[in-house]
């Protein structure tokens, strides 16, 4: 009887439940602090895990004639590095070399006659760029923001460095992700609250988002940017390799796109006198890029992504401004996951199942 009395004095605040809560304490600040050990090198692993996704056919095409698994891993790595930092490093110069150009051009006393000598002759903008060079001095204005570009070009040759060293440490996080696959699912998996069935679906709709994500953004995008580069190179606009990256990057932006940059050049051309090249470039600009998109995306994409538009552009956006670059990946990742989630809370709850319940797929 006093045992029980004295069970029942002890209130909810048992040894066994106070130590429990120190547990649960210790555990979230190790997983707090493990994660900001993680957190500098998230883009890497980001980019190492979409690189894991899309290039897992040609690990295991590798791993047929090579049935070790270090080696066929490191093989793999060796062919996509080569794929991506090969051209990467001969764009990475080509832009450099442009960007400069166009710099020392823009600075020249010949290039800010010319244009002036332009707008003159045309009546019609004369007046407008009358009083935009009175009361802005377009002159001043262009010279002080190319020094400025000019300025933080040793910031992005840092920058570079920095890129670099992302690189790396993708490419050693790609190579346990190819070898050490199926241990980091089986990991996944049993650390998952959710059944066998539920994990499952959460994984296969991260696979469908970055391959869609990669796929429909970044190549279309790529594609994009290749065709508005080979018509100012086909042209003979100055920067075809510069500009055609800044439209690609544009690209992925949604709402944005290549016309920001193909729309002011024709303007320009038109004004120049060059009718011709305006027309073309603006038909080449409004058709066959602008419906590159259009044609493109639902062959690489198909019914992966299953997500509204306007949620995806949140995402990538939201995603782009807390992660940075990564979060082109990051961003569309959590919110299909998310959608997973209450996917299954739907189902459970409709339905009145259980956890331990495997839902079909």
């Amino acid at each position: 009887m006093e045992n029980s009395r004295r069970d029942g004095d002890e209130g909810w605040l048992t040894r066994e439940r106070m130590l429990a809560m120190i547990l649960i304490l210790i555990t979230g600040l190790a997983f707090y602090l493990c994660y900001r050990l993680v957190y500098p090198f998230l883009p890497a692993l980001a980019w190492a895990l979409a690189l894991a996704i899309i290039t897992y056919p040609l690990h295991r095409t590798i791993k047929r004639y090579l049935p070790s698994e270090s080696v066929a891993a490191g093989a793999a790595v060796v062919i996509v590095a080569l794929i991506i930092v090969a051209p990467s490093m001969l764009l990475a110069q080509r832009i450099a070399l442009e960007a400069t150009q166009n710099i020392e051009l823009v600075k020249t006393e010949a290039a800010i006659n010319r244009w002036q000598a332009v707008i003159e002759r045309n009546r019609r903008i004369a007046p407008v760029a009358g009083w935009i060079d009175k009361h802005f001095n377009p002159r001043q204005e262009t010279v002080r923001f190319v020094e400025q570009i000019r300025s933080h070009i040793p910031g992005f040759v840092t920058g570079s460095i920095g890129v670099g060293i992302q690189l790396l440490i993708t490419f050693f996080a790609l190579f346990y992700f190819f070898r050490d696959r199926y241990a980091f699912l089986h990991l996944l998996r049993s650390l998952s609250p959710l059944s066998h069935a539920e994990t499952e679906r959460v994984f296969a709709r991260v696979v469908d988002t970055v391959q869609a994500t990669v796929f429909g953004t970044l190549l279309v995008a790529i594609v994009q940017g290749f065709l508005g580069g080979i018509m100012f190179w086909w042209l003979g606009l100055s920067g075809p390799v510069l500009w055609g990256v800044v439209m690609g990057l544009l690209a992925i932006i949604p709402i944005l796109g290549p016309f920001v940059v193909w729309v002011p050049a024709a303007i320009m051309l038109a004004i120049d006198g060059d009718w011709g090249k305006a027309l073309i470039l603006t038909i080449w600009g409004g058709v066959v890029v602008a419906l590159i998109d259009n044609l493109l995306y639902p062959i690489f994409v198909g019914g992966k992504l299953r997500l509204h538009t306007f949620p995806v552009f949140m995402a990538i956006i939201g995603g782009l401004a807390l992660f940075g670059a990564s979060g082109l990946i990051l961003g569309p990742v959590v919110l299909a996951v998310t959608v997973a989630l209450i996917d299954i809370w739907r189902y459970r709850t409709a339905a009145g199942r259980k956890a331990d319940t495997d839902a079909a797929a």
